[in-house]
């Protein structure tokens, strides 16, 4: 597997443990890696610091639920080879619970900020004249349901199919779209749950066949496959790396 050393990637999200592991990876390859998410530059220095010393980095603050700030950010990025949606949010509610404001934060956030994401990034590369590829990171609930985050659920399902319809309309620019769906990460968002919500964790201990839970290398490295050459004939694909989670029913 081979990734273009200098290849210039956009991270969404990139401050989170996922965000970071996949510049991590990328850098590794000789990748220029441009991270972008909500916190101001002075909030995420921390965060990036190490990232810094492993290869050519750049952060800007931007709020991929909005569209304006998302196309600004990514025209001065030139070239923009590679784009990854990464940038989510999960709140756990029981499906009678789910307040408006949460179910809409959801979909703007996860759904509405890939789009963004995934249409400047298309617009620009074809403006340019430079194909590239976009991936998004998705889930293995966008096929399964599992309880009491139905709202992440339905924005990942959604998701999926932006990434396939995207897909199917940028293949004769010669944009490959496809999505990583990761299982349960002990990182990030799943690993807060992990550590708050005790019956997220018992329900996580039965509900994955390869007995443990997925690091966020392990997520960045099937990123840095669909950067790679041997990703060069897939689109409208979703690499699935979820432990096997998706062979049980919810894991409930």
């Amino acid at each position: 597997m081979n990734v273009t050393p200098g290849l210039s990637v956009v991270v969404t999200g990139g401050v989170g443990d996922i965000g970071r592991a996949i510049a991590r990876a990328l850098l590794g390859h000789g990748a220029r890696v441009t991270l972008l998410d909500r916190l101001t530059p002075e909030d995420a220095a921390d965060a990036i610091r190490d990232l810094e010393v492993g290869g050519a980095v750049t952060y800007a603050q931007v709020d991929v639920r909005d569209a304006d700030a998302v196309s600004a950010a990514l025209a001065r990025i030139d070239p923009l080879d590679v784009v990854i949606g990464n940038a989510a949010i999960v709140e756990s509610a029981r499906f009678l619970d789910i307040t408006p404001e949460q179910w809409q934060e959801h979909l703007d956030v996860n759904l509405t900020g890939c789009f963004n994401t995934g249409q400047a990034a298309a617009r620009l590369m074809i403006e340019r004249g430079r194909p590239g590829r976009i991936i998004f990171t998705s889930s293995w609930v966008q096929d399964v349901p599992w309880p009491e985050i139905g709202a992440y659920a339905v924005s990942k399902a959604g998701l999926k199919m932006l990434m396939r319809a995207m897909a199917a309309e940028l293949a004769s620019e010669q944009i490959l779209v496809n999505a990583v769906a990761p299982g349960i990460v002990a990182a990030g968002m799943a690993r807060h749950q992990l550590e708050t919500e005790p019956q997220f964790a018992a329900r996580a201990e039965r509900a994955i066949p390869l007995g443990r839970l997925q690091t966020a290398e392990e997520v960045a490295r099937a990123v840095a496959v669909l950067c790679s050459d041997a990703a060069t004939y897939m689109t409208g694909s979703v690499l699935l790396v979820d432990g096997g989670c998706s062979l049980l029913a919810g894991g409930s």
